[in-house]
C-alpha cells in the first residue's frame, strides 16, 4: 500500500490546499457569519460529501469524460455558475434577523447541507484537480489504484474537514456578534451575495 512518508507528504499538502482562499472555504466562511457556527459545520459537510463523488469518480476514471468533453465541463460550470447566482440573488434581498431567528435554523440545515454538496459537485474544476493531484501518490506496484485513490480522497476530506471546520468556528464567532445589528447583517448579505456573484463569474471564465 502507500509509504507512510508519502502519507505525510500528501496530508501536508492537503492541508494547505484547504488553507488557500478559493470557492469553497470562502463559501464557508460567508454561510457560517450569515448563519452560526453549526450552519457552516453543515455546509462544511456537504462539501466534504461532494468531495465523496469527486473522488469515486476520479478513482473510477469517469472523471476523464469532463477534462476531455467540452460539451460535459461546458454544461456542469453552466449549472454551477447558475446556482451560485441562486444564492447571491437570495443573499441580497434576505432582510435581516433576529438573534433568536440566526439561532434555531434548524429547518434549513437541511438546505445548508444540500448546499454545500451543490456548490462542490457542479464545480468541474474540483474534478479536474482530483484527476490531476491524486494519482501524484498512487502507483499500481502498490496494489489497486482504486483502493489507493479512495485512501488518498478520504485522507484528502479529513484535512478539508478539520480546516474548513476551523474556519467556520471562526466565522460563525464573528457572526453572532454581527446578528445583534439589522444593519451588520444587512451589509454582510449583501457581501456575500458580491461572494457568490463573483464566484459565478469566476467559474464562468474557467477552462478545461
Amino acid at each position: 500500500m502507500i509509504p507512510i512518508d508519502s502519507l505525510i507528504s500528501f496530508l501536508i499538502a492537503a492541508v494547505l490546499l484547504s488553507l488557500a482562499p478559493g470557492p469553497d472555504n470562502v463559501f464557508v466562511l460567508t454561510q457560517s457569519a450569515l448563519y452560526g457556527r453549526v450552519s457552516g459545520l453543515l455546509v462544511t459537510l456537504g462539501l466534504c460529501t461532494g468531495l465523496l463523488v469527486h473522488t469515486a469518480a476520479v478513482a473510477l476514471g469517469i472523471a476523464v469524460i469532463f477534462q476531455t468533453s467540452a460539451v460535459a465541463f461546458t454544461v456542469l460550470k453552466l449549472v454551477g455558475a447558475g446556482y451560485l447566482l441562486y444564492l447571491a440573488w437570495l443573499a441580497w434581498r434576505a432582510a435581516p434577523a433576529s438573534l433568536s431567528d440566526v439561532t434555531s435554523t434548524a429547518r434549513s440545515y437541511g438546505a445548508l447541507y444540500r448546499r454545500g454538496i451543490y456548490m462542490n459537485i457542479t464545480n468541474p474544476k474540483v474534478s479536474i484537480f482530483f484527476l490531476a493531484f491524486l494519482p501524484q501518490f498512487a502507483s499500481p506496484d502498490r496494489g489497486s489504484v482504486v483502493i489507493q485513490m479512495m485512501i488518498l480522497g478520504a485522507l484528502f476530506i479529513c484535512a478539508t474537514l478539520v480546516v474548513f471546520a476551523a474556519i467556520a468556528a471562526l466565522a460563525g464567532t464573528l457572526g453572532e456578534r454581527l446578528s445583534r445589528s439589522e444593519t451588520a447583517q444587512r451589509n454582510l448579505n449583501r457581501v456575500a451575495s458580491v461572494v457568490f456573484g463573483t464566484l459565478a463569474i469566476k467559474l464562468l471564465s474557467t477552462q478545461q
